[in-house]
Order: C-alpha cells, then structure tokens, then sequence
C-alpha cells in the first residue's frame, strides 16, 4: 500500500498532475507489484523560492522543472525491485511527460503493514 506524494513547480495543468500520479502508479504497479487500485497519491504545487533542486549534486544537472516523488511503502523490496522501481518512473515520466530524467527524484521510506490505518481508525494490516 504506497502513499506517493509528489511535488512540483507551481502552473502545471490538472490533465498534466492526473497523468504525474498515473504514471508514478503504473510504474510501480509493473516494477514493485503494487496491487490494482492501490491509489493514495498527492501531488504539492510549489512557488518560486519554495524548493532547492541542489543545482548539479552528483553531477546531474537538475532544471527549475524538477520533480520531487516520496513514496512511502511496506518494507521488503529488494534492491533491485528499488532500482528497477527508479529507473520506470523515470522512464515513464520521460516518454510520456516529457520530463528530463535527470529532474526526477525519487525517495522511498519504508515502513512496517501495523503502520498503516486506511479508514475507521483501524489499523487493518496489523
């Protein structure tokens, strides 16, 4: 059960953001084996001023049309289930976006199944 937020430079259309969180789903649906509907995303428009896309960190040259996606999920992938998970979204937002691959970034934090309440104030994977 991921929860994907992502976050962007403020004036993307709503088209575009619908199709931001369809593309991050569908590439973790074919990399990480999400199950079908598992959708709980949002995405954070920010102003000019409110992000640092760290310039050249790493030797990858990042634009102002950087694209910041934090997901979080259940512990237990492997490493390369993470980087396959990488390069998709990458891949994906590239083809059908048009997103420099290099204004992709992407982090996970992993959590435990008991982490989670989904509605009613339970926690239905504990």
């Amino acid at each position: 059960m991921p929860f994907t937020q992502i976050s962007l430079r403020k004036g993307k259309s709503l088209e575009y953001r619908r199709e931001l969180m369809e593309e991050v789903y569908l590439a973790m649906r074919e990399s990480i084996n999400i199950p079908e509907n598992d959708r709980f995303a949002i995405v954070t428009e920010l102003e000019d001023g409110n992000f640092n896309n760290s310039g050249a960190y790493l030797g990858i040259s990042r634009t102002e049309d950087i694209v910041y996606i934090q997901i979080t999920l259940n512990t237990g992938r492997t490493t390369d289930q993470k980087k396959q998970l990488y390069a998709k979204i990458a891949e994906r937002l590239s083809t059908n976006l048009c997103i420099r691959k290099e204004d992709v970034v992407i982090s996970l934090i992993e959590v435990s199944p008991q982490d989670w309440s989904l509605g009613n104030g339970e926690a239905q994977y504990a």
